[in-house]
C-alpha cells in the first residue's frame, strides 16, 4: 500500500477509542440484558466486532501489526430466533458449490445417462451445461455430493438450513422465487460445511476421498474420452494429397 493510502496515526488512534466505546456498550447490554436471545445484546455484540475489525484493519495498514484475537464478522452469526417454539410446519434450504474440475468426466457420465435413456435429449451431453442437465435430473443431490469425484466436480463450501413456517404454505406458492422469503430470525439450526474449518484437520484421513485405484480408473476413462473425441475430429478432415 502506498503511503499515500495509509491511514493517519490519528484515523487509527480513533478506532481504538472506538472499540472501547463499543466494548462498554456490549457490556452494558449483557449486564442489562433481558433473556438468553435479548436483541440489544446481539446488536451490542455485531456493533464490537465492526468497531474491532475496522481497528484491526487499520492497524495493519498502518503498523503491519495485528490483535491478537480474532474478529467474528457480523454475519458469520444468525439473529435471534423468533419463531415458534413449536413450529406446524419447517422448510429446509441447502446450498451446495461445486467446481466442473473434469469437463470430460462429466461428459462421459452424462452420455451413459443417455445412451441407457432413450427419452434424454440426443444433444444435452455435448456440453457442460446439458450434462449437468442430464446429472442433476437423474441422480439425487445427495448421491451426486457423495460421489462428485466420479462426476467431474471438485466440491465447494456448504450449508444447511432449517427454518420454522406457521403452517405448510399452498402447493406451488414459492416456487417462482423460493428463496426470496428466507427469515434469518426463523432458522431453527443451521449446518456449514467448508474448507475453512478443516485447517487444523489436514493431518486425518479424508472419508470421502476416492480410492486410488478407482481415481486411476476414472482419469484412465477421462483420457480414453479425450481421445475419442480427437479421432471423431480426425475423420473429418480430408486425406492429405501423397503426391504433393
Amino acid at each position: 500500500m502506498s503511503d499515500a493510502a495509509q491511514p493517519t496515526a490519528a484515523e487509527v488512534r480513533a478506532a481504538a477509542e472506538a472499540v472501547k466505546t463499543a466494548l462498554d456498550r456490549h457490556l452494558a447490554a449483557v449486564e442489562r440484558r433481558s433473556g438468553e436471545d435479548d436483541p440489544a445484546v446481539y446488536e451490542a455484540f455485531n456493533q464490537l466486532a465492526a468497531a474491532a475489525e475496522a481497528y484491526d484493519e487499520l492497524l495493519y495498514d498502518r503498523y503491519d501489526e495485528v490483535t491478537p484475537f480474532e474478529i467474528p464478522g457480523a454475519d458469520d452469526s444468525l439473529p435471534p430466533y423468533t419463531g415458534p417454539d413449536e413450529p406446524n410446519a419447517l422448510s429446509v434450504l441447502i446450498r451446495r458449490d461445486y467446481a466442473v474440475a473434469h469437463p470430460q468426466r462429466l461428459l462421459a457420465q452424462a452420455r451413459r445417462i443417455e445412451a441407457a435413456d432413450e427419452g434424454t435429449d440426443a444433444d444435452a451431453a455435448e456440453t457442460v451445461n446439458g450434462a449437468l442437465g442430464i446429472l442433476f435430473g437423474e441422480f439425487e443431490p445427495d448421491e451426486i455430493a457423495s460421489r462428485h469425484k466420479e462426476f467431474g466436480l471438485e466440491e465447494g463450501d456448504s450449508t444447511l438450513w432449517v427454518t420454522a413456517a406457521d403452517e405448510l404454505p399452498e402447493a406451488g406458492e414459492w416456487l417462482s422465487a423460493p428463496f426470496d422469503s428466507v427469515d434469518p430470525q426463523r432458522v431453527i439450526c443451521r449446518f456449514d460445511v467448508s474448507a475453512v474449518f478443516d485447517e487444523d484437520l489436514d493431518d486425518e484421513p479424508d472419508d470421502d476421498a476416492v480410492p486410488e485405484e478407482l481415481e486411476e480408473a476414472l482419469e484412465e476413462e477421462e483420457q480414453d474420452e479425450e481421445d475419442d473425441l480427437d479421432l471423431d475430429e480426425d475423420e473429418d478432415l480430408e486425406p492429405l494429397d501423397a503426391d504433393r
